[in-house]
């Protein structure tokens, strides 16, 4: 991981003193460590005295960040021509303003600073920041930028950055040996009065039964391929149809999945319109889902990527397979 300096800490508070207000995003269908992230800058901005607005495009789908929602707002406030001049834009979470999906109003010609850690991720154009792609989460970061620039954390927001840190990492299971930075940052958030059973709870705790339901209908459709090392399993629209979309819980699916003897990927694709597809990759150690999912215009990390992508499922299926024979 990349370590965050005296420069890049005395960047982002440049561009935090040079701004007065600051519109801060993150990615469409947004997750933990995107919530958790905003809500770290947040607390930044507040800290130097900043006006400010979350923006997300949402849905807010998952049931564990229902709560967050009324945070956010997918319409920009209006601003005046001399206003804009002295606003910045803060990303985090993802590098590109296309990924903030479709937000009501214009970004054209803020200022950007950004903040992310997936591996593909790179500037926007005429943007700053600080890209780790090997941080396993971007709370991670923004916790180190917080602490450095702010201080230690009160508990409120102790409690979301760990929320963020453990949604992205699995509760700590997709970490590997050369993470003593994280674990030393969590206990960090420990320290502040962070209770870890009571996020995992809310992590895990009130999925809807539909979820369960559906669970049981994406095992039965899981097909092993490459002598049982990959498995991919898929969701129809009238699967969608009849559970809903609410309270997805696809970690339990690739946690079960990737708990199977001899596998070592395992990909869950959704048909999400008549032509178009989402699928989301998983891996133990050693195998580089990214590099598969930026085949078909996604990316991510080595061991977790997503990809959005014309196409069904009964043909991309036998394509992604193709491209795991590569690298399995």
């Amino acid at each position: 991981m990349k370590e965050i300096t005296k420069d890049d800490l005395q960047s982002l508070k440049d561009f935090i003193e040079s701004h007065d207000f600051f519109f801060l995003a993150g990615h469409k269908e947004p997750d933990g460590d995107c919530i958790a992230s905003c809500f770290g800058v947040k607390g930044i901005l507040e800290h130097f005295g900043k006006k400010y607005q979350m923006l997300n495009a949402g849905p807010f789908k998952r049931n564990e960040i229902k709560a967050f929602e009324d945070f956010f707002s997918p319409t920009m406030e209006f601003l005046d021509d001399e206003e804009r001049k002295k606003t910045g834009l803060i990303i985090v979470d993802c590098c590109e303003v296309p990924r903030l999906g479709d937000i009501d109003g214009d970004f054209t010609g803020l200022d950007i600073f950004v903040i992310d850690h997936h591996k593909t991720a790179g500037f926007s154009e005429n943007a700053k920041g600080f890209i780790d792609g090997e941080a396993p989460a971007c709370a991670f970061l923004i916790q180190q930028f917080y602490e450095n620039l702010v201080g230690p954390l009160d508990k409120e927001l102790a409690d979301v950055l760990f929320f963020g840190l453990c949604t992205d990492t699995g509760f700590f299971r997709f970490l590997n040996d050369s993470s003593q930075a994280v674990f030393e940052a969590a206990g960090r958030l420990v320290s502040y009065g962070v209770d870890p059973r009571k996020i995992y709870n809310k992590i895990n705790s009130g999925k809807p039964y539909s979820t369960r339901k559906l669970l049981g209908v994406l095992l039965a459709k899981a097909e092993r391929f490459l002598e049982g090392k990959l498995i991919i399993t898929y969701e129809t629209m009238e699967d969608t149809k009849l559970y809903g979309q609410e309270g997805r819980d696809s970690d339990a699916l690739y946690q079960m999945l990737l708990s199977v003897k001899d596998v070592e990927a395992v990909v869950f694709l959704r048909q999400e319109t008549v032509s178009s597809c989402t699928g989301g990759f998983r891996s133990l150690d050693k195998v580089d889902v990214s590099a598969v999912a930026s085949k078909f215009g996604g990316g991510g990390h080595k061991n977790a990527s997503g990809m959005s992508c014309n196409g069904r499922v009964e043909t991309l299926i036998p394509q992604i397979v193709k491209e795991f024979a590569r690298i399995m």
